[in-house]
């Protein structure tokens, strides 16, 4: 975290010049460079803007401070523009760097934000004033604390909780993390009946409507990596979506299935499907699919005789679709450059290629995946 002494150096005008004119220049550079005044604290500062020009380019944009960890804690802009709320009043009780209150600030005419950090608050007052942000309200103390105030109304109370131990482990269950969501849960029904709380990508959607039964449950992924579990708790549940910024989304209600295709034909099969990893997350890869491709398996790939429109995922043309021989495949593709997928394997992709004595290449495209108790290769475009 930002010592007092760094961030009162942060603010002065000359280490924000310094930072601005230091900008696109290696860190390293920067920080050897004894022309540069507090060149330490100037190329972290420039390290983490290169890295916030792709995850927070708004606050790339205006130059904000930016400790290390609370940057690699926070959510992605595109995750935090894409909650599902909006109305009066919203009250955060896990400001971080802030990116979620920023973002709530546009839904929101006022936002309360709370972080029990001193030093993070400080931080994040000074880049809300940097973005112009100016509904939005830090106020250093716990959730568990400001819950106890009396008088308290929002529309919505949002929470992203922390989500690592004393200790740096990770944690998964909601009732570990801190604030325990589970355990204010009746102080936060008194002065607000919508909860919104963002969870580990590694968290059940079962789990979730367990804890929540008559929730909405979203699961968010960009370009095909699960980012957030999100859970809406504001009573018109139940249901599960699957999210995949900037391509779309598909719910269902819980419990909704499909019957199983017949038999694995590969011989009718012309495309291959790569269902979107929150469809996979979600458990609805399956249902999304049903009337377009056959699927097994939530894990695994989708097969179609037609190419199929408007899934959320990949679509391959299919080559060719055999048995897993790895002594066969090695003779025939040994050093071979390729791209290989797998779903549904019991080997790593690094190892597949090793095995098969491949190398990365744009020679051949290969997806390995198993069916029922039968191992496939297909060989696409």
């Amino acid at each position: 975290m930002i010592t007092p002494e760094e961030y009162s150096l942060l603010l002065t005008d000359e280490v924000q010049r310094a930072i601005a004119a230091a900008r696109g220049r290696d860190p390293l550079e920067v920080a050897m460079d004894r022309a540069v005044p507090h060149a330490r604290i100037v190329a972290t500062q420039v390290k983490y803007l290169a890295r916030a020009a792709r995850k927070l380019p708004s606050y790339a944009a205006a130059q904000c401070i930016l400790p290390p960890l609370a940057f690699e804690q926070a959510s992605s802009e595109a995750c935090a523009a894409h909650k599902r709320i909006a109305g009066d009043s919203v009250l955060d009780l896990t400001c971080g760097l802030g990116v979620d209150a920023y973002f709530l600030s546009r839904r929101f005419r006022r936002v309360v934000t709370l972080e029990r950090n001193e030093m993070l608050a400080r931080v994040a007052a000074e880049n809300f004033s940097k973005l112009g942000a100016a509904n939005i309200e830090v106020v250093n103390t716990s959730a568990e604390e400001y819950l106890q105030r009396d008088g308290l109304c929002f529309d919505w109370v949002y929470a992203d909780p922390d989500r690592r131990s004393a200790e740096g482990r990770k944690l998964v269950r909601l009732e570990d993390c801190s604030p325990d969501i589970i355990a204010l849960k009746p102080r936060i029904d008194r002065i607000s009946g919508r909860l919104c709380v963002k969870n580990s990508p590694l968290f059940d959607v079962d789990e979730a409507l367990r804890l929540f039964p008559d929730s909405r449950v979203e699961v968010l992924s960009l370009g095909d990596e699960c980012k957030e579990v999100l859970i809406y708790a504001d009573g018109s549940g139940p249901s599960v979506t699957a999210t995949a910024l900037g391509c779309g989304s598909f719910s269902a209600n819980p419990g909704q299935t499909v019957p199983l295709p017949g038999p694995f034909d590969p011989a009718r099969y012309r495309w291959l499907v790569a269902p979107d990893v929150a469809l996979q997350k979600a458990r609805l890869a399956r249902l999304h699919l049903s009337g377009r491709a056959d699927m097994w398996s939530e894990n695994g790939y989708g097969f179609a005789a037609e190419e199929p429109q408007g899934v959320l995922g990949r679509v391959f043309a299919v080559e060719s679709i055999e048995p897993y021989d790895p002594k066969r495949l090695k003779r025939e593709l040994k050093g071979c450059g390729a791209e290989v997928l797998k779903r549904d394997f019991p080997l790593a992709a690094e190892e597949l290629m090793r095995r098969l004595g491949l190398h990365p290449g744009a020679d051949l495209r290969l997806a390995f995946t198993k069916i029922g108790n039968d191992f496939w290769v297909i060989r696409f475009k």
